[in-house]
């Protein structure tokens, strides 16, 4: 192995320890359950790939037009609802990672809740009503 490689792969090994820029959010997706709350355990083709992730790591937030920066809206250690296709797949060994921008994924699943910007409030007259039939 070549000293870059070797260098290289203790990189990767230590991606936790890395910080995303800008507004990225690393996660790593949470593996489902393969055995059930009596112990009986479940053929992986029975188990359903969750789109709940762990937060490992957030950059420090975009830049808005003044140059003022824009907190993220989620903490590493969070856990967030992601959606099923989209963000940067990082993959080191076995493990796999996913790198967002802080608008991508769908919301945060923890119980504490964060929201960012002003608050758009909707009356039942103000939604446009659908023309299908």
């Amino acid at each position: 192995m070549t000293n870059f490689s070797h260098r290289l792969s203790s990189i990767l090994r230590n991606i936790k320890s890395l910080a995303p820029l800008l507004d990225r959010v690393l996660v790593q997706r949470i593996k489902p359950e393969a055995k059930t709350a009596s112990g009986i355990f479940l053929p992986e083709s029975s188990v359903k790939e969750q789109n709940e992730a762990k937060v490992l790591a957030v950059g420090p937030g975009a830049v808005d037009r003044n140059g003022q920066r824009i907190p993220m809206s989620v903490a590493a250690g969070d856990k967030v609802l992601i959606p099923q296709f989209g963000g940067s797949p990082i993959k080191v060994g076995e493990e796999e990672y996913t790198l967002y921008r802080d608008s991508e994924y769908v919301f945060p699943s923890s119980s504490r809740p964060r929201i960012r910007g002003p608050i758009l409030t909707l009356s039942p007259g103000s939604l446009p009503r659908s023309t299908n039939k």
